[in-house]
């Protein structure tokens, strides 16, 4: 199974992603949801409007789609469902300093963005040993 990887980058009114090794898939939305729709389309266009040899060969077959987030986009669409205060918790960042990336006031170093992907995916791993 073929693995495209999307970037997922916020601007200033929008949401937009391109892939980072299948050329010709670039989405946009207002939210995350719609970019993940659009780029559904995108395929689907690439599939039904030219001839099979010109697709990229990740769509040829199965495929999965994995998504890559720039941090203020993470902090937004995960921002609704979790409070900054609870990825403090998670990751041992301050809410000034995750606010400050969100609003864009800030750009994280690389080890700041490691921190948030590792206590959220230490979080996730803890929600799925959980049973009720």
């Amino acid at each position: 199974m073929e693995k495209i990887i999307m970037i997922i980058e916020k601007s200033k009114d929008f949401f937009d992603a391109y892939s980072d090794n299948c050329d010709g898939i670039y989405a946009a939305g207002e939210d995350i949801e719609a970019v993940k729709a659009d780029t559904m389309e995108a395929i689907r266009l690439i599939k039904k409007n030219l001839p099979e040899e010109r697709w990229p060969e990740q769509i040829k077959g199965d495929f999965e789609i994995e998504w890559k987030f720039d941090v203020p986009s993470f902090l937004e669409y995960y921002g609704g469902i979790m409070s900054l205060a609870g990825m403090e918790k998670m990751t041992g960042i301050n809410q000034k300093q995750l606010s400050n990336y969100l609003n864009h006031r800030a750009v994280p170093r690389q080890k700041q963005a490691d921190r948030i992907i590792t206590g959220m995916h230490k979080f996730a791993r803890e929600l799925l040993s959980i049973t009720l």
